[in-house]
């Protein structure tokens, strides 16, 4: 008896989370608080009232109904093509959070003797997609792309440093987990013309940043827009999936190098760039990105550094 009411918990869990997932990136096309903090919270809650009902069980089997749950729903992301391995491990602390805020929160549920479980139950069946459409409602709005910085010192002269921010050679194949496991890296930098109004190409290993410069001081400044941008990624998963979060979910909107003049004769190099990301909570995806950014600047600033102080 309990074995099938762990796979009814556990499976009619699932079919929920899947049914809701679809619902949010498919039909809605939104990356919010319902899919990454609601939806986790309510499977835990979900499979813990449906194994618990009616059925004496203890809080640690209640927590692994709920666990068992959330880690085959994960599986079956990767199997139905819904996501990618990277997206999904970034996604992880979240889910396993709530998830487990959620089974707390139905078994203090069954311990205050609540009659109406299956109405409980049902309301929050119903909140998951509801709130995904109100964040849908809501979802068209104004974004504030914000600076992220990463500098360099390099033992080479300022002009030196300047034509090798314009353009530079090939870069080694990278070596960072990060970029060997889909994250877009930079390969190479070209520029069609010369002054305000040339077209730099920043080369990525999923395409090019479009970038019309817009402010060459030569040699300390070289700012540009950005007005079109390859994917972020290319997902790990059994499949060749194309998930919507990565066509302009993750934007970038211009960027610039700025370079300083040392006392002691060497440059330093900054690599800044404005984006804006619609993936919520932003306060948590954020984090994912900055690192991200910085991991590219780094790229980038390194193999500057190498060429400039390899050609003095």
């Amino acid at each position: 008896m309990k074995l099938n009411k762990k796979l009814l918990a556990i499976l009619s869990t699932c079919l929920f989370g899947w049914t809701c997932t679809y619902v949010a990136t498919d039909v809605f096309g939104d990356y919010a608080f319902g899919l990454f903090i609601w939806l986790p919270w309510v499977m835990g809650v979900m499979s813990t009232l449906i194994f618990a009902y009616k059925n004496e069980v203890t809080r640690k089997t209640c927590r692994d109904i709920s666990f068992a749950s959330m880690g085959i729903y994960c599986i079956g992301l990767l199997f139905f093509a819904f996501e990618g391995i990277i997206c999904m491990i970034m996604a992880l602390p979240l889910g396993l959070l709530f998830n487990w805020l959620g089974y707390i929160t139905g078994y203090e549920i069954l311990n205050r003797n609540v009659k109406s479980t299956t109405n409980t139950l049902g309301a929050l069946v119903i909140s998951v997609p509801l709130l995904m459409g109100i964040e849908h409602i809501g979802s068209d709005k104004e974004y504030t792309a914000n600076p992220i910085t990463t500098s360099i010192e390099i033992n080479a002269p300022i002009e030196t440093v300047w034509k090798n921010v314009i353009v530079f050679p090939q870069l080694d194949e990278p070596t960072e987990f990060l970029f060997n496991a889909g994250i877009a890296y930079p390969i190479n930098a070209k520029i069609d013309g010369h002054g305000v109004g040339a077209i730099r190409y920043c080369n990525f290993s999923t395409g090019s940043f479009v970038e019309p410069i817009t402010k060459w001081e030569e040699p300390t400044l070289l700012a540009f827009d950005v007005v079109d941008q390859p994917e972020p990624m290319k997902e790990l998963s059994p499949y060749d999936i194309q998930p919507n979060h990565l066509h302009g979910y993750f934007v970038s909107k211009k960027g610039q190098f700025k370079l300083t003049k040392l006392s002691n004769g060497k440059t330093l190099l900054e690599g800044t760039t404005w984006y804006y990301n619609k993936i919520k909570p932003v306060i948590y995806w954020d984090i994912w990105s900055d690192f991200i950014i910085h991991k590219i600047h780094e790229r980038v600033l390194k193999h500057i550094k190498k060429v400039s102080e390899n050609t003095i």
